[in-house]
């Protein structure tokens, strides 16, 4: 799975070496076709957001509500207005959770925005959301078109629009952020830049709990490299691979010091909601309650996105796909299959899961050059598919996301 053996089959030539060393440079030589991926990728969401108002009308709620007010997103706008420690809520179980469970990065950026900007902390919010799912769609398209050329690229963007839960793209909450991150700095690995790669690294850490994924993705790679050159690496790999956990290792250590318990009070915070590593016992009940009553229509479809991420991950290995790909997406999708809490939100956490996608984008791509109008169909129905199941989960449901 190294990246000299990777595939390319799309006619349309990867781009060059990057002039500079930081990631933005890319703007420089823009790929073509990367501005319609992005405008396609804009529409879809656009049109998620507009059926989301319209079903907002229908059920008489407002659009903040179902956007920028809905569960975890509250905590965050809390967090962004008033800081950490001033927001505890006791479950009917008496567990207390506390708001330092939530990474400090988004409603950072969102107080950063509320201090330059005449705006609603939501609206701040959205702005953060919707700007970080727009930076992830472009990096997004230069892997894709960095690895496999111009088809596969505008069809990995067009897929990740198109997700079941790519609504929570337009939501006030960070995947989208965290997405942005993970895919610049593993861009950036597999440009050979690791100083650019670590830093971003070590800010993914910083925003959400998954967010050590892309340091373990690095790590890994880091050890390949110095194993492959005997030890004889640049200043620059051990810079960043050094940079990279320190987002993540900062705020656990920050919350354990203020609960007293350095090392683990991280993770006594998160067991209060729920949320921590139980190698699956947490899914197997889950599973036997939903065989034995029934889940109505979001914890089967949870269900089913969790399988098809499953296979995906193993299409993905199949593919040869880059070694930090791999990496990153298989702790994502081990924590997904290994972690408790509820199951309804299992998808959202594979949202930023992008290399995921690698192999149906190869195959979509592959189908449009012989047959474009079975292409289209295909991704036509994914997105209607999408923004109705996205409005339903949204105003509807009122599920966990």
């Amino acid at each position: 799975m190294s990246t000299s053996s990777v595939p390319r089959p799309d006619p349309a030539a990867p781009s060059g070496p990057l002039r500079r060393s930081g990631p933005l440079a890319a703007r420089q030589r823009m790929p073509e076709g990367a501005l319609a991926a992005l405008a396609l990728f804009a529409a879809v969401r656009l049109a998620g957001i507009l059926v989301v108002i319209a079903a907002d009308h229908l059920a008489g709620r407002t659009l903040t509500r179902s956007l920028a007010h809905s569960w975890d997103s509250r905590w965050y706008l809390h967090i962004a207005t008033h800081g950490y420690g001033h927001l505890i809520w006791i479950t009917p179980s008496g567990a207390v959770q506390t708001d330092w469970a939530f990474f400090p990065l988004y409603p950072g950026l969102v107080r950063a925005v509320l201090t330059v900007l005449p705006c609603t902390p939501g609206q701040a919010g959205l702005l953060v959301a919707w700007a970080a799912a727009g930076v992830a769609a472009y990096g997004l398209y230069l892997i894709g078109h960095h690895l496999y050329g111009r088809g596969a690229a505008t069809a990995l963007v067009a897929l990740w629009a198109v997700l079941p839960h790519s609504v929570e793209l337009t939501i006030a909450y960070t995947e989208s952020l965290f997405a942005a991150l993970a895919v610049w700095s593993l861009y950036c690995l597999l440009r050979g830049r690791w100083l650019w790669a670590g830093s971003l690294a070590a800010l993914a850490g910083l925003s959400r709990p998954t967010g050590f994924a892309v340091a373990a993705a690095l790590g890994v790679a880091a050890a390949r490299e110095l194993l492959r050159r005997r030890g004889r690496v640049p200043a620059a790999l051990w810079a960043g691979a050094l940079l990279a956990p320190l987002g993540w290792l900062a705020y656990v250590l920050w919350v354990g010091a203020r609960t007293g318990d350095l090392f683990r009070g991280y993770f006594t915070v998160q067991s209060a909601w729920e949320s921590r590593f139980d190698f699956g016992a947490g899914a197997v009940r889950f599973l036997r309650l939903l065989f034995l009553y029934g889940g109505g229509v979001v914890y089967p479809a949870a269900l089913l996105l969790v399988l098809i991420g499953v296979v995906l991950f193993g299409l993905l290995c199949l593919d040869r796909a880059p070694l930090a790909l791999v990496v990153f997406a298989g702790v994502l999708v081990l924590l997904v299959l290994g972690g408790s809490g509820s199951f309804s939100s299992k998808p959202r956490f594979l949202l930023p899961v992008f290399p995921l996608l690698i192999p149906p984008a190869r195959a979509l791509a592959r189908t449009w050059r012989v047959r474009p109008a079975q292409a289209l169909l295909v991704g036509g129905a994914l997105a209607v598919a999408s923004l109705l199941y996205g409005a339903y989960v949204t105003v509807v449901a009122h599920s966990p996301l």
